[in-house]
């Protein structure tokens, strides 16, 4: 049914290495720069290094993990020229990261027992949201599966309504209400609408707001709730989406929703237009969630499978 299992393959891994374009260049910049004029790494270089990956945003807790891996091995062989420093970086920065690779699934795959297997998306509005819900229905679609989508986000009618083209555009239905209705009754439906249909993969849209905490929480609760009612295992996915070029604040709104709700799976949108796509391994090493999706493009495609790997593989590629 699926492409399960399939290589990364040439065509993912050109969209990536143009994709990161900018934030390869600022990141290889930055860390050229760290050891230049060195012949071997010492305290000045790790200490350069250090302040290249943080103003990279790397992030200061993985960028500390990173240099204490690399200051290990530099006690370990010795000597260390800096010509061999780009290659053990890329080494220890991709063993400190977590993808989907390392679980149970890769891919647009569904677990084989799981039917419906329903995705429950959430994250700040202007994110790419919306977006990446179409893209993700698009490739499931692709993939083999029947798709329904959910219209939880009755807090703003353009969200109905860019989800509504999204449906129309990847050609799968949609189940929704009037703005202002109750998103947990969107919900409700929309299992019981999946279940009748007998719908593969169920993908869940909420409200993106942060101001009031207690009260997103307290959605996103009822929401699960209700789908309980129908299917008592889901949603088997809350999948949190990101702004990649918002950098540092793109951490803050993942400490602020792993905080009120149970994540386990995080989807990263716009690297491509951003130089901030270092915050991609700030991520991945500190909640300890796969990073599952990254969106490097606004064609449908551009939303492709972290692959830590390839990722650190093009973020170094000359």
């Amino acid at each position: 049914m699926s492409f399960f299992g399939k290589l990364f393959g040439k065509k993912e891994k050109e969209t990536l290495d143009e994709g990161l374009n900018k934030t390869k260049e600022g990141f290889m910049a930055k860390i050229t720069k760290a050891i230049a004029g060195k012949s071997t790494v010492d305290e000045d270089v790790l200490d350069n290094l250090e302040e290249a990956l943080v103003s990279a945003d790397v992030g200061i807790e993985t960028t500390i993990e990173i240099i204490k891996r690399i200051e290990e091995r530099v006690q370990q062989d010795k000597y260390l020229g800096t010509s061999e420093l780009n290659s053990i970086l890329q080494q220890e920065i991709e063993a400190v990261l977590v993808d989907a690779s390392d679980s149970c699934y890769k891919n647009f795959e569904i677990p084989a027992d799981t039917k419906p297997y329903v995705i429950l998306v959430v994250g700040v509005n202007g994110v790419g949201k919306t977006t990446t819900i179409g893209k993700l229905a698009h490739n499931y679609k692709k993939a083999g599966y029947n798709v329904l989508l959910g219209a939880a986000d009755t807090f703003r009618a353009a969200a109905v309504d860019q989800l509504t083209i999204w449906s129309e555009r990847v050609g799968v239905p949609i189940v929704k209400k009037p703005m202002g209705s109750d998103p947990s009754a969107v919900a409700f439906d929309t299992m019981q609408t999946a279940v009748a249909k007998g719908s593969d993969v169920v993908i869940i849209d909420t409200a993106g707001r942060l101001h009031n905490k207690a009260h997103l929480m307290d959605e996103l609760s009822k929401i699960k709730r209700v789908i309980k009612k129908v299917i008592p295992n889901a949603p088997h996915e809350v999948m949190l989406v990101l702004d990649g070029s918002t950098g540092q604040n793109a951490l803050e709104q993942a400490k602020q929703f792993t905080a009120t709700t149970d994540v386990n799976s995080l989807t990263i949108t716009k690297l491509d237009g951003t130089a901030k796509g270092g915050v991609v391994l700030a991520i991945a090493h500190q909640f300890k969630i796969p990073v599952k999706f990254i969106g490097v493009g606004e064609k449908i495609d551009d939303l492709i499978v972290f692959d830590k790997h390839e990722f650190v593989d093009s973020l170094f590629k000359i």
